[in-house]
């Protein structure tokens, strides 16, 4: 991954390439803060070069315009944030207009992005995650693959030795660094990543990063009585693994628990899919976002302690595979009747989720591309999230403020009688398909301890895309992983009003 510098707005600047930041005015396309510069630089050619080629400044829109000799850098890169003034610069725009200008520069080896932050860290933050995230390329499966050519970004800023900017710039390399791993993981087919090269690479990664890693293979499930896994992983010629990751810093202040569905190749089992099968080497998503939020957690050195419990398994079609009308036991002795072996998320979920509480947490937050109904009611980018209300608004607040898209979802108690079965105590899909996102969580509902904050965040559209937008190209996008770390940053610091609200039962 590229570095990351902070440069003086003043001084001259020199790169392969400068970004520049356009807005969408009532009078046409107009400069965003930063550009004066570099319309200085072009003796303010800029802005009369964009008009020339019908720029608009609306959002994502990315101009290229060589500067023909005038400039010791050959080419400007103007992005657009879209409507808006010149003077106003919203973090989220500034991130997508910047990883939409990477995007598209395939050689440039040095970049300068001149915006203006000032030293606001947001902003310097935004910048510099927009050009870690768009600079990102998935090669390893190209045989005549050349390295990426990004090996440097530079920040225009007013104050390079400012230490609030300078600590952004650090903190978002690690934050861009996990989501980047996110996506490799996502991106890797499944004759690759299966559960258990998928626990290996946590086992690996967790002790480099000096956590404590526990691996259950299919005999410790077996002991455990993780049914859900068992059942669920039963198909497949590659078995079923539970991995728990535990970051736990001195003097922390309050514990978390992650979970995440780590379905690494979903078929839909007997019930098998009749669309869409190519993208299910993303069922694991959730699995991956939460492995490396923990990762980063530690490299952050946030002083919450942080466990993750992820349950991996490959949902396949064999004469093991578990089948319609089985009725399984999960953890806690509680057991499901398999109307839809398609419905195989929840399943390992519940058993983690039950894994997971017995070490009684603060909060606990789980993740997963569960439903198809997530996609129908909210689409590719924005992710529904159910839970305990205050706290379930409280994560949409924090990921929106880090600039992920998330919707407040109901979990409505009426719900719960339609997951109601004649033979076990719950099923795991109602007849009925209808309200299917808040099923889903519905079902999670029921493992989770009363009195527990809990949020579901269901990522099945946002998890993997079929076009590039902003700083996220085709396949995985490495959502969730921003707004899972900004919940553990909260947890943190509010960590004493927290103990205090749920003493008094609020």
């Amino acid at each position: 991954m590229a570095s990351v510098s902070l440069i003086d707005g003043a001084s001259p600047m020199t790169a392969d390439a400068i970004v520049v930041a356009t807005v969408s005015t009532g009078t046409g396309v107009a400069l965003a803060d930063g550009a004066a510069g570099v319309d200085a630089a072009l003796d303010g050619a800029l802005l009369p070069a964009l008009r020339a080629v019908d720029a608009t400044g609306r959002a994502d829109e990315v101009v290229k315009i060589p500067t023909l000799g005038r400039s010791a850098t050959p080419l400007v890169v103007a992005a657009g944030l879209g409507p808006g003034q010149p003077g106003t610069l919203d973090p989220e725009a500034v991130r997508r207009a910047v990883g939409a200008a990477l995007r598209g520069l395939k050689s440039a080896g040095r970049v300068v992005v001149a915006i203006g932050a000032g030293t606001d860290p947001h902003l310097v933050a935004a910048i510099a995650e927009g050009a870690l995230l768009g600079g990102y390329r998935f090669t390893k499966y190209k045989s005549t693959a050349k390295p990426n050519a990004l090996r440097r970004v530079d920040i225009a800023v007013s104050e390079p030795a400012q230490a609030d900017a300078r600590a952004a710039v650090r903190r978002a390399r690690v934050i861009a660094e996990a989501v980047n791993n996110t996506r490799d993981l996502v991106n890797t087919p499944a004759n690759d990543l299966n559960p258990v090269t998928f626990a290996e690479y946590a086992r690996e990664q967790g002790e480099a990063a000096g956590l404590t890693v526990e691996v259950l293979d299919e005999r410790a499930l077996r002991r455990g009585r993780f049914g859900g896994i068992l059942a669920v992983g039963g198909g497949s010629h590659t078995p079923p693994r539970l991995v728990r990751l535990s970051y736990a810093p001195a003097r922390a202040r309050g514990h978390a628990a992650l979970v995440g569905k780590g379905i690494t190749f979903d078929t839909g089992g007997l019930d098998l899919k009749n669309a869409g099968m190519g993208e299910m080497k993303a069922d694991m998503a959730g699995a991956a976002a939460v492995i490396e939020a923990t990762l980063a957690a530690a490299r952050l050195k946030l002083p919450v302690a942080v466990t993750a419990t992820v349950p991996m398994a490959e949902n396949a079609v064999s004469g093991s595979s578990y089948r319609p009308s089985d009725i399984i036991m999960l953890r806690d002795g509680r057991t499901v009747e398999i109307d839809n072996t398609d419905a195989e998320g929840r399943l390992i979920l519940a058993d983690a989720i039950l894994r997971a509480c017995e070490d009684s947490p603060d909060f606990l937050i789980d993740t997963a591309t569960l439903t198809g109904g997530q996609v129908v009611a909210l689409g590719n980018g924005t992710s529904g999230v159910m839970g305990t209300d205050a706290f379930r608004d409280r994560v949409v607040a924090l990921g929106s403020a880090v600039g992920e898209s998330l919707w407040p979802m109901p979990l409505e108690p009426r719900l719960r009688t339609r997951l109601d079965s004649p033979v076990a105590d719950i099923v795991n899909l109602p007849t009925d398909r209808s309200a299917s996102m808040l099923i889903g969580g519905t079902f999670l509902k029921d493992f989770v301890p009363a009195g527990l904050d809990w949020a579901h965040i269901d990522i099945a559209g946002p998890a993997f895309l079929k076009s590039a937008s902003g700083y996220n190209g085709e396949g995985g996008t490495g959502v969730i992983v921003r707004t899972i770390l900004a919940c553990l940053a909260d947890l943190a610091a509010n960590a004493a009003s927290n103990a205090a609200a749920n003493a008094a039962g609020g």
